[in-house]
């Protein structure tokens, strides 16, 4: 009872459980462009919250340089999206930045690539949350200010649960806000800059006399450094774009057009709203107030011109913030969606954990959510939700990413000069991208090291070191499992062998085996020499694990499919080859343990003299993480059948 009520529990918070091989499952859980704008658009659009006003606040006294960093801004969004639009038709399959710079420019491009993705999606959630939960705060008095960071801790908890539902149900939850949040501030801006429609003429004479002015005064060197120190403290006005292309893969189909569309909506958001913002504090002379964001400073002087009652003035302006709070919320999602599809592509490669590709039964990589959730959590303990720190650490890997994804676009249309006809055109919108993203990730450095950047070089040296560490281990492991598949190969003459049908009254044993032949193999070895002439049918059954990889496409199941029937093929004709009676039986899941527990449920009624047998592979430099680098499956299952009665022995097979 305790059981059943625990699996209702988790079907009420979780959803029911999905399948991931029913073609009806995909297209269902498939994002069209406009669902895929609100769930991977909203990070970027959300940082018009913060990135306007962090570098306006930069000009200090000379604020008309804020007409050239609106058209700045708006030019760099449409650079870096048009990059980023390439990557889209390379990599159809997602990955963006990690893929870009490891199949273009190395392993350990991409792993610096990755590692700072990573750390860049824990800090879109963490500082996503903590500039919302400011936005929504000036609207409250000082003295409720201390509940800020439990009302954030919070948010995370509530953001983890919908997300380990599913991407597009916590999408869908969470569109009503993103657009409340576009649609007023469209309004807003429209407005702000219509009511001061009179000065507009006068702007750019007006802005190119006063900066001609400044420049006699101080040299335009001075000029030229105060407005590059503002365009890239408004660095975080950017981040975002990246988004798309690392999730490429959860769009519908065809994913190409979908991806550029998405793209083109983002951009054309981004644009609009983030210059659109910079606009507004040049001609309403936004100024910082205690207590108050910019933006909260200078939609209350639009909303005072409507002339209003109080109340309702009030309540507006109540709205509009509740909306900035509400679209940070929907962007700090985004990190829960990016994030671990990184992760997963790393894990492909074995930089992070395997238990990174997995998938839930609602078919998400619950693994990385819950690691996001944790490192975002812990983060903002330690930050104390301070978004003008955060701001720093969240820039500079977003501009890291930015700059070797344009650099491996450039290397690439540069190797296929002569192979594509237009190369000369990509070749110069990507160069013009990387120089603006070095440009900006170098200033950036430079200007805020010491302000709390050498933190996030730091976090991603550490991420770094780490995945180097795991990416060694699983190389030396994976090695000598190859050795000891050669030499069995070697001394072996194998028979494919189909299905058969076996007397189940004779003693049998059952093999839990996967695609590491060597390891299968020894298993066997090992129970011929222990049971000599004992066993007189061998059982041979696998579990088929639907991973981020493996989920990708049909194409992809398919070939899951082929390698572990190949597989089980071999086990049985290595056995028949000796005069071994044997069989074999496969299943498909998310979860290897479930399918496998179902599985030898099965073969256990259907023979009930049996044993079931399983490899655990032994290290001699044996711990708790390098256990943790491996799954526990043989451990697990022999757990749930010795709670069922039934025998299990768990054979060792040492690794150094």
């Amino acid at each position: 009872m305790p059981a059943l009520a625990l699996q209702k529990l988790r079907h009420w918070l979780f959803g029911s459980p999905l399948d991931p091989l029913s073609p009806e499952t995909r297209n269902n859980i498939a994002l069209a462009a406009f669902l895929a704008w609100i769930g991977l658009g909203a990070d970027g659009l959300s940082s018009s919250c913060y990135g306007p006003e962090e570098a306006f606040l930069a000009l200090g006294g000379h604020t008309h340089l804020g007409l050239y960093l609106a058209l700045a801004t708006a030019f760099t969004v449409f650079i870096i999206a048009l990059g980023y639009n390439q990557v889209i038709e390379l990599f159809p399959s997602g990955g963006g930045g990690y893929k870009v710079a490891t199949r273009l420019l190395g392993a350990h491009a991409g792993l610096a690539s990755g590692a700072a993705l990573i750390v860049d999606y824990v800090l879109t959630i963490t500082i996503s949350i903590a500039s919302g939960t400011d936005a929504l705060f000036s609207l409250l008095p000082i003295e409720l200010h201390g509940f800020k960071l439990s009302i954030e801790i919070g948010l995370i908890a509530v953001l983890m649960v919908l997300n380990l539902r599913g991407v597009k149900e916590s999408i869908t939850v969470l569109l009503p806000i993103f657009l409340g949040f576009f649609l007023s501030h469209a309004l807003l801006i429209g407005y702000g800059i219509f009511e001061h429609a009179n000065g507009l003429p006068a702007l750019i004479p007006n802005t190119l006399q006063e900066t001609t002015s400044l420049a006699q005064q101080t040299g335009w060197i001075f000029v030229a450094s105060l407005f590059l120190r503002a365009y890239s403290l408004g660095g975080g006005t950017y981040t975002g774009i990246e988004a798309v292309s690392n999730n490429i893969n959860r769009l519908a189909e065809p994913r190409t057009h979908s991806g550029k569309l998405t793209m083109l909506y983002m951009a054309l958001s981004m644009a609009f709203t983030a210059a659109g913002i910079i606009v507004l504090y040049l001609l309403w002379q936004s100024r910082h107030a205690d207590g108050l964001t910019l933006n909260a400073v200078t939609f209350q002087a639009i909303i005072g011109t409507l002339h209003l009652p109080g109340w309702m003035s009030s309540g507006t302006l109540g709205l509009v913030m509740a909306a900035e709070a509400g679209l940070l919320l929907v962007a700090a999602n985004t990190g829960f969606l990016g994030g671990p599809a990184v992760m997963a592509n790393m894990a492909a490669d074995s930089w992070v954990p395997r238990q990174f590709r997995q998938l839930s039964s609602r078919l998400v990589t619950q693994n990385g959510i819950l690691l996001m959730g944790i490192s975002a959590l812990l983060i903002l303990i330690w930050s104390k939700g301070s978004v003008s720190l955060l701001v720093v650490l969240y820039s500079i890997n977003v501009f890291l990413t930015f700059s070797l994804s344009l650099l491996g676009l450039s290397v690439h249309w540069w190797r296929e000069r002569h192979s594509v006809r237009n190369w000369k055109r990509k070749l110069a919108l990507s160069l013009l991208g990387f120089s603006v993203a070095s440009s900006i990730l170098l200033l950036t450095l430079a200007e805020k090291f010491s302000a709390g950047g050498w933190m996030t070089v730091l976090i991603t040296s550490l991420v770094i070191a780490l995945c180097l560490y795991i990416r060694r281990h699983y190389d030396e492991t994976r090695e000598q499992l190859q050795q000891a598949e050669k030499l069995f190969a070697q001394s072996i003459k194998v028979d494919p062998g189909l299905p058969q049908k076996l007397d189940p009254e004779l003693p049998t044993a059952i093999f839990l085996v996967d695609e590491h032949r060597g390891v299968g193999i020894h298993t066997i070895m090992w129970v011929l020499r222990l049971f000599p002439g004992h066993f007189q049918n061998f059982v041979f059954l696998s579990a088929g694990e639907v991973d981020t990889q493996s989920y990708d496409s049909a194409a992809t199941i398919r070939t899951m499919q082929y390698k572990t029937e190949n597989a089980l093929c071999y086990y049985t004709g290595f056995c028949r080859s000796n005069g071994l009676q044997s069989t074999w039986r496969m299943a498909y899941g998310t979860d290897s343990v479930a399918v496998l527990d179902q599985l030898t449920q099965e073969a256990m009624e259907e023979y009930p003299n049996s044993v079931c047998f399983a490899a655990q592979l032994v290290f001699i430099k044996d711990n708790l993480f390098v256990r943790w680098l491996h799954n526990q499956t043989s451990l697990a299952m022999q757990h749930r059948l010795h709670m069922r009665g039934k025998q299990m022995i768990i054979l060792p097979m040492k690794v150094s």
